[in-house]
């Protein structure tokens, strides 16, 4: 019986049959359990009004900074590929462009969904534009097609939004309360807008945020004690998580004198960039100090040079596909952290790079030492089939199994969830199997191993 590359039963699994073998086998252990998806940006409120997803192009490419920036380095101009362009133009564009994706984890998981989710089975070109554009609009039209009826098709049990911290929540409480919907769908609390003062709107950022939330309170404790007044409102809506994009991991412990006066100099727009590094490092610090209090586990995402081309960036905002991985340093960088919080009961720290050469020589010695560390799974460029087998190599002979977050699918793209999850099950398998056929660790112990990696670890680390 012939299979698409889409549907292979053996696509990422080891070529070597006798190791394919055993990886089908653990693959199998693990293919059926539900999804759990502890950290993402799917907005809460497309799944709670069951919105219909829009056209293809919509849906597809001009959201996903991994299509747009690959077709872009081809001599595409961005403007082609944003709404305005017109759906069938910018699909044209895409579909034009799909040879590139060739050996691509974009690729892959695109074309994943386009057989496994929509039902097209053809190739995508130039030719094909129209006729693919068609189906899948005809697929996304359909009254089982709507987010919440894929919700339940695609297996999933906890899904996490990422989500401002004066967000209301609304969604998220609409959707706890409603009967007819059986899944999980829980708020993360995202401050870097309120903590880093490089941020366009942290001034008035800040003066809502002590307006709304600091019980009347000003000035720097009325700004600390709404954050954790929010950080509150977050775990009453079903926070497990508060989440950090900073430029850098540092941290640091300021004196309440020194942390004010920085803090006033930036409400006065006189901070320089030097104090913004110093007030974002002690804010790190600070929610570290507010996590062990209220029990959220923090999550740091640091290491991309946001928006390396000011040119597109002032034409098209951010997330436009520019933003550029850096050298990441964690051991010096959290370690002020750890010396306080790194043995605290019940704290929960998990640490994210785009930087690989930290998994080994930072991430898994931090972790194989401190009860609150977990490597945070691959990542952003790091979120492909051979980046999650090296990740594997270079975490586990330190930490073992279990100091790792479980898989992350950090995705905009709600079609693409099954996919991600799909592809990080197989490599696990395949990374079991070596060892099984190597004869490190017994088969029967992959299997206990597999089971722990996809579906225990991710509700161990974030307390689900």
């Amino acid at each position: 019986m012939s299979h698409s590359l889409a549907t292979h039963p053996d696509r990422l699994l080891p070529a070597d049959p006798g190791t394919r073998s055993i990886a089908r086998s653990l693959l199998e252990r693990v293919q059926d359990l539900p999804i759990i998806s502890p950290h993402g940006h799917v907005d809460a409120a497309v799944i709670e009004q069951n919105t219909p997803f829009p056209d293809p192009a919509a849906l597809l490419v001009t959201p996903d900074h991994y299509v747009t920036r690959l077709i872009h380095a081809s001599g595409v101009p961005l403007a082609q590929l944003q709404p305005g362009a017109g759906a069938r133009n910018i699909w044209r564009s895409f579909c034009e462009a799909w040879p590139l994706f060739d050996g691509t984890a974009s690729g892959y998981w695109l074309r994943t969904q386009f057989e496994s989710v929509f039902g097209w089975q053809g190739e995508l070109s130039a030719e094909t534009a129209e006729a693919s554009f068609d189906a899948i609009s005809a697929k996304l039209a359909e009254p089982g097609f709507r987010p919440r009826e894929l919700f339940k098709d695609f297996n999933i049990e906890v899904l996490a939004t990422t989500d401002d911290p004066l967000d209301s929540l609304d969604s998220h409480r609409a959707l706890a309360a409603d009967p007819s919907f059986h899944g999980r769908v829980v708020p993360t609390f995202r401050p870097d807008a309120y903590i880093n003062i490089a941020h366009p709107a942290w001034t008035p950022n800040v003066e809502r945020l002590i307006a709304e939330a600091s019980d009347g309170g000003s000035g720097y404790q009325g700004y600390l004690t709404a954050l954790a007044n929010r950080r509150r409102y977050f775990v009453d809506h079903g926070a497990v998580s508060a989440d950090h994009g900073v430029r850098t991991p540092a941290t640091l412990k300021l004196d309440q004198a020194e942390a004010e006066a920085l803090f006033n100099k930036a409400r006065s727009g006189q901070a320089t960039s030097l104090d913004r590094d110093v007030f974002e490092a002690h804010m790190m610090y600070q929610m570290a100090r507010m996590s062990v209090e209220d029990g959220l586990v923090m999550t740091i995402h640091p290491g991309s040079f946001r928006n390396h081309h000011q040119p597109t960036f002032e034409a098209f905002g951010a997330d436009t596909g520019h933003d550029i991985p850096v050298a990441t340093n964690y051991t010096e960088a959290v370690r002020p952290l750890l010396q306080d919080f790194g043995t605290a009961k019940d704290f929960h720290l998990v640490l994210f790079t785009l930087d690989e050469t930290v998994f080994s020589r930072e991430l898994a010695p931090l972790a194989g030492f401190y009860p609150s560390v977990y490597i945070g799974a691959p990542w952003w460029f790091l979120d492909a089939p051979d980046a999650m087998l090296r990740f594997r190599s270079a975490v586990t002979e330190t930490a073992g199994f279990s100091r790792s977050s479980g898989f992350i699918d950090d995705t905009r793209a709600f079609c693409s969830i099954p996919a991600r999850h799909d592809a990080s099950r197989r490599i696990e398998a395949s990374f079991l199997a070596r060892l099984v056929a190597e004869h490190r660790i017994s088969e029967d112990r992959a299997h206990e191993l597999i089971v722990d990696v996809v579906d225990s670890s991710p509700r161990r680390v974030f307390k689900l």
